[in-house]
């Protein structure tokens, strides 16, 4: 089966599980169809999934993946290797990347969740939580959902919860809900960013095989962090907690996507 024919055949499956617009066609060209299975995937209730469907997906997934550019963290430079910056504690073992943390092979990467921990529901948001639960698919909402009913309520700010990263090159996601700004940025703000990064190391710690967490830029998309404080807090805190915790996780990467978010961590080490 070709990746086209999977693609129309996942998008039936999809459909025929009866939660979607009964009114839905399948467009003819390829492009369309791939912007319908994203639109499906996003808005799919956390319903369980018939193995043979998730089966499916996952082939599809792993046809896509096998087509983009995956990156491999260990080849990347370093923060001495990039900036020759002397005073950076840490600097061998920290990384600045820019690109899609999607297709990022870190051991773990971070998602910026919100508090009901299940994805975003719009379809084609450009928030980080659509791009990583669209690339991992179903099981990752199934996964979060089951995480959420265990927990009986909102995910707190400031705290972090693992998953199975599935159909990612990462083996896991780690998801944490940063503070949302409401006109200026308040000391709590911070302090509750700041907990945020802690919190994913701690976890990452307790996993062996976490030997290279990538960071998204916590906070400063929808939830309105400014990006130069927001990457002193991350870059400060990561340091200082390196420092104290025996160097585990190995590696830590600062995974931006944009240039303008790329410029302002550059600056930060430029400067140090």
């Amino acid at each position: 089966m070709t990746k086209d024919d999977m693609l129309k055949e996942l998008l039936r499956a999809l459909l025929a599980e009866g939660w979607a617009d009964s009114r839905t066609a399948i467009p003819e060209d390829a492009a369309g169809q791939r912007y319908l299975l994203r639109t499906l995937m996003n808005i799919r209730p956390p319903l369980r999934a018939h193995p043979e469907l998730l089966a499916l997906q996952d082939r599809f997934l792993a046809a896509e993946r096998a087509s983009a550019a995956v990156t491999d963290p260990h080849r990347l430079p370093t923060i001495r290797q990039t900036f020759g910056a002397g005073d950076v504690p840490c600097q061998d073992q920290l990384l600045l990347w820019r690109g899609g943390i999607t297709t990022l092979a870190a051991d773990a990467i971070v998602n910026a969740a919100n508090s009901k921990l299940l994805g975003c529901f719009v379809p084609h948001h450009r928030c980080i939580d659509n791009a990583i639960h669209s690339a991992a698919g179903i099981q990752l909402r199934l996964e979060c959902h089951r995480i959420m009913q265990r927990q009986g309520g909102a995910e707190p700010v400031g705290q972090a919860k693992l998953t199975g990263g599935y159909n990612l090159p990462a083996r896991y996601v780690i998801h944490t809900v940063g503070p949302t700004i409401h006109g200026s940025v308040r000391p709590e703000d911070e302090r509750l960013l700041e907990c945020c990064y802690t919190a994913c190391l701690d976890l990452a710690a307790q996993h062996q095989d976490i030997k290279v967490l990538a960071f998204c830029c916590i906070s400063t998309g929808e939830f309105r962090f400014p990006k130069l404080p927001a990457a002193q807090i991350a870059v400060r805190t990561v340091c200082r907690w390196l420092q104290a915790s025996g160097h585990h996780p190995h590696r830590v990467v600062f995974n931006v996507f944009t240039q303008e978010d790329h410029d302002v961590y550059a600056a930060l080490f430029r400067q140090s």
